[in-house]
């Protein structure tokens, strides 16, 4: 193997040849951070046996109940990059403010955000879970970086990925040239590279969402998903599939590996809320590789890495995946009212199944 696929650490100097100026920074961050996924895939696989498994009693910055595990991989992220002198700041799902980089190590040129462990609700049921990043350039290099640095729109970023702790355990990156895939060999510690240059199918007949929410749903929602559903019968003209893992990091994998589309929209469950899943470290970083492998993704109104962020948990609608569904969802918010739609019967709605246009 060694001598057949390139190491992480191999493809990131071979980037970095592309960039003569590069000082180098950027490539031992991306290595602290696979670091920091090697070691939480390590705890993982371990499960039970070594007593990380459930809840500790405390709550997050989100109101989520967090698990020992969700606390672990934290650790571990701010562990494997604090001290490197790449970074100006980092944040976390799991607190509530920037993470104060402690005074004895010096302050780098960039920023990273992250979800450490997202869908940590599937650990005790052995379901693949997974951890997402962000990188952005510090407004100024060399000092504390503050909140307002990190509100900085998805078009900024200079790179992004996640990891997926499943079945192997797989770092999935873009720098802004494509997306790769390397999968973690256990035996050698080692991330190799498996897929160059992903690129996302263009058409599909799968969608993502959790139709629990349905009475919450906006218009748009409910006609794409009843289109959908309406099977070859119905406007689409073919049969759909629906999926739900529960788990941002599965979705976003098996829709960049065949394709598919995800809908986490906003609704009027809690009206006071834009969405559910938070811009910063969740919806740019996916959205970004999205993109980068040739999809689209969208709040439902507008490009997503083109969201000016105003706090460092925001939440937004996200709708991502192949570039032609994300552009009919698009579409559809456009041309249908945001009305709540509580006791709303969607069969007999704006294009519903029923409607005499179809």
């Amino acid at each position: 193997m060694l001598s057949e696929r390139s190491t992480l650490t191999q493809f990131l100097i071979e980037e970095r040849q592309d960039h003569p100026d590069a000082s180098g920074d950027l490539n031992s961050l991306i290595l602290d951070i696979a670091l920091a996924c090697k070691a939480i895939s390590r705890r993982l696989a371990s499960g039970a046996l070594s007593d990380i498994l459930g809840k500790i009693g405390t709550v997050n910055v989100q109101g989520e109940q967090q698990q020992v595990l969700d606390v672990v991989a934290n650790d571990l992220f701010i562990a494997t990059t604090e001290w490197g002198g790449h970074l100006a700041g980092l944040a976390s799902e799991e607190l509530d403010d920037p993470y104060a980089i402690p005074s004895q190590y010096p302050r780098g040129k960039y920023l990273l955000t992250f979800d450490p462990l997202d869908g940590s609700s599937n650990i005790d049921v052995n379901l693949s879970v997974g951890s997402i990043f962000s990188i952005l350039r510090a407004p100024e290099a060399g000092v504390d970086a503050e909140v307002a640095d990190f509100l900085q729109p998805g078009t900024e970023q200079v790179a992004a990925g996640y990891a997926i702790y499943g079945p192997s355990t797989l770092l999935v990156l873009s720098v802004g040239t494509g997306v790769n895939v390397f999968t973690l060999d256990a035996s050698l510690g080692e991330f190799f590279l498996t897929s160059h240059n992903l690129t996302m199918p263009q058409t599909t007949s799968e969608f993502a969402i959790n139709s629990s929410n349905r009475r919450f749903w906006e218009p748009a929602t409910l006609r794409y998903v009843d289109e959908c559903l309406a099977g070859v019968e119905g406007p689409r003209g073919r049969d759909f599939n629906m999926r739900w893992v529960a788990s941002l990091v599965a979705e976003a994998h098996r829709i960049l590996t065949r394709g598919g589309v995800f809908l986490y929209p906003r609704d009027f469950k809690d009206p006071s809320k834009a969405g559910r899943l938070r811009l910063l470290y969740e919806a740019n970083p996916i959205a970004f590789l999205i993109e980068q492998a040739g999809g689209g993704a969208t709040t439902g109104l507008q490009r997503v890495l083109d969201v000016q962020p105003t706090d460092l948990h925001q939440r937004i609608g996200f709708i991502f995946g192949c570039r032609e569904e994300v552009e009919r969802i698009e579409r559809y918010h456009t041309e249908t009212t945001g009305e709540p739609v509580e006791l709303r019967n969607p069969l007999f709605g704006a294009r519903g199944l029923f409607h005499p246009e179809n």
